[in-house]
């Protein structure tokens, strides 16, 4: 008798980038890192050395230098956080920049220094100037501020791991004692202050770290040499990668994402997918036996050029300005009814200097499927504006099929979504959200009665949505605009090429290519974000053979780097003699 066996999904949740001639530049475990340290001290030939361990926030450095004290038996051991100011004292000087709503505030221009007393840190200076023999280690957040030291070490960790352990309680934003604020609130500190600031420090100081290391894992650090890291970085910057995804649930979350990419079953559905947002996800680098993890905004950092391409590097700088990420409402919730600020508002307003364009491209659906966008052409702006303050003050549901189009939403359609434009995916979609990166600022409107998954209302952003829509865009316009706007480009043998979007009015391109023979990609001078749409399987292949064979599979998202100048695509494994095809997203000339 027959079973129904359910198909494993080939998507690979741990993509990997093989580094090559390093495999004795890392580490595995504060035995083995240790005895490296002590070697390189021991190399220096003085009686006092100083090692350095500088920290991204949230990094334990608890753990840290009880690993090492007794494994190095420093002399001294000196927290340089000891000499930053308070919490409250920090709190009250950044206010401005965190204000008081629970989501949003304005991008900081602070730097480190700015937090350290310099009464306290010279205290620090001379404690360090006084021991005459022996190893003194110096730890922290700022670290780097109280000596050069002879040796400098980078703690690094993941965005992705810094929000699981804001969740946790573990940790709260740096110097405050905040652990058990909510999430949100702790993830703003991080997003619009902390992280920007350690950014700055991470970027000065990298040029001169000797050693960096990986805290993702508790009790199970990673250590490799900056050359090695710094030659790996180079080696993802010259062929084609994958990120590490993530996957979260939503109170809307479907079972899509569950089902297609083998995920392992939990009370709350899985809602967002992210393997194609570089300011989130890592990297894994894997140095013979040893795998590093590391933020991938790394690479946007120290390879910005030969990633980016130097057209997208002048006009975005050292910012990765393409998003891709899964939205899943199979069998779930409609998402919020939104919109997203206009270029002018983000910047004056938040200090962002670019906004969040998107759009929708339906990778799945079920029939039935709808996408909420734009308002119908006979809307009165202020009675729907009144219907919607009614709602968030709890009067009445708000009508949204009697004010905003609804459109049945198919399989490999594309909705484009200018900021400005009100939108939604009902329930039963599969999105694949092709955006640029300013992720967060999303004004909700009107969010069907739903509370998070913290039985908390979610943030409701009536004011701000309010300066931002586009009263214009309305039924026509958007039907003429914004919908599956597929027009063909090129076409030949077992191939063709089409422009599925975006609008004018934004800065990303997609181009669409359905095949079943090789197909060639011009790389334009822009960095290429590209996900399998149809098919099991492709691989990405130089026609020069300037890099390794890349095999992606059924909707993993891969990055192509600027520094490709030409790439070949051709389905692979059990797509061979099918048509297949990817989306690509890239920066306009």
């Amino acid at each position: 008798m027959m079973t129904n066996v359910k198909k494993r999904s080939s998507y690979n949740q741990a993509p990997t980038v093989h580094i090559k001639q390093c495999d004795d530049q890392a580490w595995q475990g504060y035995e083995q890192i240790a005895q490296v340290l002590q070697s390189q001290i021991s190399s220096l030939s003085v009686k006092k050395s100083v090692l350095v361990i500088e920290c991204y926030p949230t990094v334990r450095q608890d753990e840290i230098i009880k690993a090492l004290e007794t494994r190095l038996e420093p002399v001294m051991v000196i927290h340089s956080e000891e000499a930053a100011l308070p919490g409250d004292q920090i709190k009250q000087e950044i206010q401005r920049y965190l204000t008081d709503d629970r989501v949003f505030g304005y991008m900081s221009p602070c730097t480190i220094d700015e937090f350290y007393g310099k009464d306290q840190l010279q205290e620090l200076k001379d404690k360090v100037n006084a021991v005459q023999e022996g190893l003194v280690v110096i730890i922290g957040f700022g670290a780097s501020l109280v000596t050069e030291g002879d040796v400098l070490v980078y703690a690094d960790m993941a965005r992705w791991e810094i929000q699981q352990r804001y969740r946790s309680k573990e940790f709260g934003n740096w110097r405050m004692d905040n652990q058990e604020e909510e999430t949100l609130r702790k993830y703003k500190g991080g997003f619009f202050f902390e992280w920007r600031m350690a950014d700055r420090l991470k970027r000065q100081l990298f040029n001169r770290i000797d050693f960096y290391l990986d805290t993702n894992l508790k009790d199970d650090p990673k250590m490799v040499t900056c050359e090695a890291l710094m030659n790996g970085l180079q080696q993802t910057a010259s062929q084609p990668f994958r990120l590490v995804p993530y996957f979260d649930p939503g109170v809307w979350g479907g079972t899509w994402l569950e089902s297609h990419i083998d995920l392992p079953p939990q009370e709350k559905p899985y809602a967002w997918g992210f393997d194609g947002v570089p300011e989130e996800n890592s990297l894994y680098f894997q140095f013979g036996p040893v795998r590093i993890e590391l933020p991938s905004i790394n690479l946007v950092f120290f390879k910005s050029r030969e990633l980016l391409g130097d057209r997208v590097f002048a006009r975005f700088g050292a910012e990765f300005p393409i998003r891709f990420d899964f939205l899943d409402t199979i069998g779930g919730g409609n998402l919020s009814l939104q919109v997203h600020p206009t270029t002018d508002y983000i910047k004056q307003t938040f200090g962002m200097t670019y906004t969040q364009d998107e759009s929708y491209y339906i990778l799945d659906s079920k029939p039935g499927a709808l996408v909420y966008l734009g308002v119908k052409e006979e809307v009165d702006a202020q009675q729907m504006w009144q219907d919607l303050e009614r709602a968030q003050a709890g009067e009445i549901a708000f009508p949204a099929e009697q004010y905003v189009n609804i459109y049945p939403a198919n399989k490999h359609e594309h909705f484009l979504i200018p900021a400005g434009t009100i939108h939604c995916s009902a329930k039963d979609c599969m999105i694949l959200e092709i955006s640029a990166t300013p992720y967060i600022f999303t004004f909700k409107l009107w969010d069907w009665g739903q509370v998070g998954l913290d039985g908390q209302p979610r943030p409701v952003h009536l004011e701000h949505g309010s300066k931002v829509v586009q009263w214009d865009r309305r039924t026509k316009w958007v039907e003429d605009e914004l919908i599956d706007r597929v027009e063909p480009i090129a076409e030949g043998t077992g191939w063709k090429e089409e422009q599925t979007g975006l609008h004018e009015f934004q800065f990303i391109e997609t181009r669409r290519h359905w095949f079943s023979e090789p197909v060639t990609h011009d790389g334009n001078g822009s960095v290429h974000m590209l996900n399998l749409v149809e098919g099991e399987e492709a691989v990405v292949e130089s026609p020069d053979g300037e890099f390794d064979p890349f095999v992606v599979r059924y909707a993993e998202t891969f990055i192509v780097p600027a520094s490709i100048k030409r790439y070949t695509i051709r389905p692979s494994g059990p797509s061979v003699g099918q048509t297949i095809a990817t989306i690509k997203a890239y920066v306009r000339a």
